[in-house]
């Protein structure tokens, strides 16, 4: 099984070009800052990212040239794919590259406009304040009304 869920900041606006011929597909590539699970911190105290080069083809990378901007903050799904190529100077060069099958945001725009320029850093955006409930007791409970037993749908 090939399946891999990222959900990262993008460093920088995607690139979308569109291929040649009868029919022209677009093409996306752009990198996700991915922030590492565990908390180690570089020599500054930063938390470490990993870049993470992607690439989209058709209605993904329309998708993605029309909404995706830097700093957003996605979540993407999709697989490995490797490959390589000769560079001008002759030498084999190897990539590899994840193809996204899938793409969501990952924050509210407000959240993702905040956040603008800030990628890989362990931004934490704040956290939308709970609504408070109808009827809350002074302990942060809501007062259940009596007699609500019999209307529940399961015992």
């Amino acid at each position: 099984m090939n399946k891999v869920i990222l959900m990262g900041r993008l460093t920088r606006d995607p690139e979308v070009r569109y291929s040649s011929g009868d029919t022209a597909t677009a093409v996306a590539r752009f990198t996700l800052a991915v922030d590492r699970r565990f908390a180690r911190r570089d020599r500054d105290g930063e938390q470490t990212a990993d870049f993470i080069g992607c690439v989209a083809f058709g209605r993904n990378a329309e998708f993605i040239e029309k909404y995706f901007r830097q700093g957003m903050r996605v979540s993407i799904c999709g697989r490995i794919q490797t490959g390589s190529y000769t560079n001008r100077d002759g030498q084999k060069v190897y990539t590899t590259d994840v193809v996204v099958e899938e793409q969501e945001f990952a924050e509210s725009k407000a959240a993702s406009d905040a956040g603008r320029g800030n990628f890989g850093g362990g931004y934490q955006s704040a956290p939308a304040p709970m609504p408070s409930p109808m009827g809350a007791a002074g302990d942060g409970f809501m007062n259940i009304p009596d007699g609500i037993d019999e209307e529940l749908p399961f015992n």
